[in-house]
């Protein structure tokens, strides 16, 4: 396994494979990791907001038994005063073991890692690539189906920016008798470098679909994404295209009993809540599973047993 974590193709499945062991271990004797980090600090660094993210990556570390530093807001740092990101990182690596970036920018963190000796974490670089997301959605997958592969996936919303969608496509579509189904208005389809290099050049079969429910009974998961105003030029477009799809208890008449239904969070309206009870709604497991992997993953790449 490489010394970062910066895209999800970083890993190979027999990696992958082994942090969702890990990550079980974890789940079923978390006494006996409490203290597998003592003495070693994780660095947060973020420059955009993150809830889930960052409390899960400081929650992981501190139940290793771990310290953690950092920052939740550039603008309390030197970032504010025009520090480099390779500055920052150097910086940081002084007074800690291990890096967890998120950046507006992509390629963010992986000129951190090109600048330090300690590992760098992909926390989310602008909409390329979120891998720590991907490894919580393969280990919700993995609990709730029973397996990664031969299943239908279906992806909907914003294609186009989702970084989690990216990063999942890429994961997924290397395990055997996977297909996609790509959800989204005709201005958030995937974007034509992740359609060819990650799903064609891989021989991943996938449709395009505008219709949430033409697609539905085909689905063993579900994998909704919130259109990101953020990453809108034009507040008018995101108007226009944030209702897109509203997943309602109606929708689901005729999907699979046992549908697994994803979401990486925040939601804006894109869920009903009315779906929270359902059986079959699985994004707070997620949040919870996320934790897990994020601890195994920091366990990995410090090399500790």
């Amino acid at each position: 396994m490489k010394k970062d974590l910066l895209d999800i193709l970083d890993l190979s499945r027999e990696d992958i494979d082994t942090l969702i062991r890990t990550a079980e271990n974890i789940i079923a004797d978390p006494d006996a990791y409490a203290e597998k980090c003592r003495r070693k600090k994780l660095a947060t660094l973020f420059y955009e907001p993150s809830t889930r993210t960052r409390l899960s990556f400081e929650s992981a570390m501190l139940e290793l038994g771990g310290q953690v530093v950092g920052f939740s807001d550039a603008g309390s740092s030197s970032v504010a005063k025009g520090e480099s990101v390779a500055d920052t990182a150097k910086t940081v690596e002084c007074f800690a073991d291990i890096i967890a970036m998120r950046h507006f920018k992509e390629g963010a963190p992986r000129v951190a890692a090109q600048n330090v000796s300690i590992p760098v974490i992909n926390a989310g670089d602008g909409g390329h690539n979120h891998p720590t997301q991907t490894l919580a959605d393969l280990l919700t997958i993995r609990r709730e189906k029973g397996r990664l592969d031969h299943l239908t996936v279906g992806c909907c919303g914003d294609l186009r920016f989702g970084r989690t969608v990216h990063s999942l496509l890429a994961a997924m579509g290397r395990y055997e008798g996977t297909s996609f189904v790509l959800i989204s208005p005709e201005e958030l389809t995937v974007p034509e470098s992740v359609r060819t290099e990650t799903l064609e050049n891989n021989g991943c079969p996938y449709r395009e679909t505008r219709s949430l429910e033409e697609a539905m009974p085909a689905l063993d998961i579900l994998y909704m994404t919130r259109v990101q105003k953020e990453r809108f030029f034009n507040e008018a477009d995101y108007v226009r295209l944030k209702d897109s799809y509203i997943l309602t208890p109606d929708k689901l008449q005729n999907a699979k009993k046992d549908l697994a239904i994803l979401h990486p969070l925040p939601r804006v309206n894109e869920i009903s809540v009315a779906i929270d009870d359902d059986p079959r709604a699985c994004y707070f497991k997620q949040v919870r599973n996320g934790k897990y992997i994020r601890m195994a993953l920091i366990l990995k790449l410090l090399g500790v047993d």
